[in-house]
């Protein structure tokens, strides 16, 4: 194929009547072709994506890109800071001679600039602390946090299910501790027998050992009130979306929290967005960074409801790019439902390796201008194969593209200026302090006190009525006393004291008393 029949192809292929990304420019033949361009239709982008490769071969900054263009369309942006490495996109970008050199390469200007940012952590150290109630999680995404098995699991809905046919608002890990306690023991175990069923004393003890072991993790904080509010990752400043980080560099050691979390926010807008149809631009974008994390180990229950959520999320106006290492980490259901790649290089070193390579293939459209197989091991840093569907949702031409550059600062803010970002968050100051609402655990304590209170009160009244016939027994005695003490009938009357003590501790023979076991 010729070097013009290449151009031809994708510029037909990659034309666009409305707004787009700006992706980078083919390359063919080991040259880089600036009259290709290669571009992301700006109304396709909730039909989701998937960015993949090696680690160190671009991933990262190809969020950044695509963050940075969305922001200056007027598109908010949520994304996960894994790392630390990416507040630096508050501040314009440093020019150097290897972006000079790409920008000339693609055929562009380059203009460094900043874009508005603002800081989360679930840790409430590195940005506005985001809190989700127990109850916004919900059992099944809850169970994968704590790693419940089907049985568990199931104890848990019913856990659910009881705080909401009784208005009980399990707010955060002690509501829900106590609710577990008073459901599995005593009166709360009698009162849902018929209706729930029975819980097993073994099973809430080893969820209880759990919760605890999750608190011992330090994230308790991370469920309870204020909640984080949806509609805080919709703002825009002077016409701009704003670029919503996660930081979760502090907590990597702990990624089903982190990777669930994300899941139940995406879970929130899909539950409470309005239907939005097909838009010329999206609502909002939503990336999930380290996405394998999601899905290992994940149960049936849960796989389910990220099926669901990006099968129908599309038509509220949310697009989804999911990142990882290779394709396979990305199950096929939802993998059927990306619509845009984005794949960096692959290593193939082992057989594992090289069968990866060889059913990622198999997910691209064929290209008559790339030996495939061969290519995919061949890109360099800032370099990934691509297909993006078009304007009429067709795929379009499998292209090896040279990616532009960030136009923000390529790493993260220093010290000082990450914490000068954070003292003029209004966001931060919003969700600082935590609230402590009346909750399960205030309305089951009271109601726990008030059943022990109520047994307490019908014990004592037991006791008096079982001391009553011994204050008569105490008065009888007493008049009788007084009679046998007369003078007149004193030795009537110890005739008769020995006849009833001779009844009682003579020669008849006393039963013995024998205790049931």
């Amino acid at each position: 194929m010729s070097k013009e029949k290449f151009i031809e192809s994708i510029q037909k292929s990659y034309s666009n009547a409305g707004a787009f990304i700006q992706l980078g420019a083919g390359v063919y033949q080991g040259e880089i072709l600036g009259e290709a361009k290669v571009n992301l239709p700006l109304r396709m982008m909730n039909r989701h994506g998937l960015v993949t490769g090696a680690t160190g071969s671009g991933k990262t900054r190809t969020l950044q890109v695509l963050a940075e263009q969305l922001s200056a369309a007027g598109v908010p942006v949520f994304m996960p800071d894994m790392k630390g490495d990416i507040s630096g996109m508050a501040k314009e970008g440093v020019v150097n001679d290897k972006i000079n050199e790409r920008a000339s390469a693609l055929g562009i200007s380059y203009q460094p600039s900043g874009y508005p940012v603002e800081l989360y952590s679930l840790s409430g150290k590195l940005g506005a602390q985001m809190r989700a109630t127990v109850t916004e999680f919900g059992p099944v995404l809850l169970g994968k946090v704590l790693e419940l098995n089907e049985v568990q699991g199931g104890v848990l809905m019913i856990l659910f299910k009881y705080a909401d046919d009784k208005d009980l608002p399990i707010v955060d890990l002690n509501d829900l501790k106590k609710v577990l306690n008073y459901l599995s023991e005593g009166a709360g175990a009698a009162e849902i027998k018929n209706d729930y069923g029975k819980i097993s004393p073994a099973t809430a003890s080893t969820i209880l050992r759990k919760i605890v072991a999750l608190e011992q993790q330090g994230v308790n904080h991370l469920f309870g009130e204020r909640s984080f509010d949806i509609d805080d990752l919709f703002e825009k400043v002077d016409g701009r979306g704003v670029i919503s980080l996660l930081n979760v560099s502090d907590i990597q050691n702990q990624p089903a929290i982190f990777s669930t979390f994300m899941l139940a926010l995406l879970a929130e807008l899909y539950q409470n967005l309005p239907e939005a149809g097909d838009l010329d631009k999206p609502k909002l974008v939503f990336f999930l960074d380290e996405a394998h994390l999601l899905f290992k180990d994940a149960p049936k229950a849960f796989m389910d409801q990220i099926d669901q959520v990006i099968r129908l999320i599309r038509s509220k106006g949310v697009g989804v790019f999911f990142c990882t290492q290779v394709t396979q980490d990305v199950p096929p259901s939802v993998l059927a439902q990306l619509g845009n790649r984005v794949q960096h290089v692959i290593r193939a070193f082992t057989p594992n390796d090289v069968k990866a390579l060889k059913e990622t293939i198999k997910t691209f459209p064929r290209s008559e201008f790339y030996d495939m197989e061969q290519q995919f091991t061949q890109l360099g840093t800032g370099q990934a194969f691509i297909t993006v569907l078009n304007e009429k949702g067709i795929p379009t031409e499998t292209v090896v593209t040279h990616l532009v550059p960030p136009t923000s600062l390529m790493g993260p803010l220093s010290s000082q200026e990450y914490q000068s970002l954070l003292d003029h968050s209004e966001l931060n100051k919003k969700y600082k302090e935590a609230i402590d609402p009346m909750s399960a655990f205030e309305i089951l304590g009271e109601k726990m006190k008030a059943a022990h209170q109520e047994q307490e009160d019908i014990k004592s009244q037991k006791e008096q009525e079982h001391e009553a016939p011994k204050a008569s027994n105490r008065k009888e005695k007493s008049t009788f006393d007084e009679v046998i003490s007369s003078p007149v009938t004193k030795q009537i009357g110890r005739e008769l004291v020995r006849g009833v003590f001779g009844m009682l501790f003579g020669t008849t023979p006393r039963r013995t008393s024998r205790r049931r076991y």
